[in-house]
């Protein structure tokens, strides 16, 4: 697999916050920006009023096409979780979830994925898993099917 990085930090209050693009996986890279940003967001990390950094400073970190850059940008904006206001930069106008960084859950998940691993368990077996349960949990219920009574 070969990642590339950028370490980036957003102007608002500052955060640091780095994306990873897989260049081996089959997700497109404005597809896996969206995602990070989505994740940031979830997670506490962005909050409305955060900057986001710039195209050029995303391009020239992770050496990706400025086209692709600036798609994953106008998607967040469709979604409304960000605004690009001309000559000042795209900023955080929305949120997702309930989460933060420092939530209890996070300790408890990250104690289960270290045990996990310690028993051998790779990486995507547990993301497997972890998916299926919440497949399981989180599917829409099938209504009740009522027969009318003929």
């Amino acid at each position: 697999m070969h990642y590339s990085y950028s370490s980036l930090v957003l102007w608002g209050p500052v955060v640091g916050f780095d994306f990873r693009i897989d260049r081996s996986g089959g997700i497109p890279a404005y597809v896996q920006i969206v995602q990070q940003v989505q994740q940031a967001l979830r997670l506490g990390l962005l909050v409305p009023g955060d900057r986001l950094p710039t195209a050029r400073a995303v391009v020239e970190a992770t050496a990706l096409n400025p086209n692709t850059v600036l798609k994953a940008y106008r998607e967040l904006e469709s979604q409304g979780l960000v605004e690009t206001r001309r000559r000042h930069g795209t900023f955080v106008t929305g949120t997702l979830g309930a989460s933060s960084a420092d939530s209890p859950w996070r300790a408890e998940l990250a104690d289960v994925a270290e045990r996990a691993r310690a028993s051998g368990l790779e990486r995507d077996d547990l993301a497997a898993l972890f998916n299926d349960v919440l497949d399981n949990l989180y599917s829409p219920k099938e209504p009740d099917v009522v027969s009318p009574r003929l």
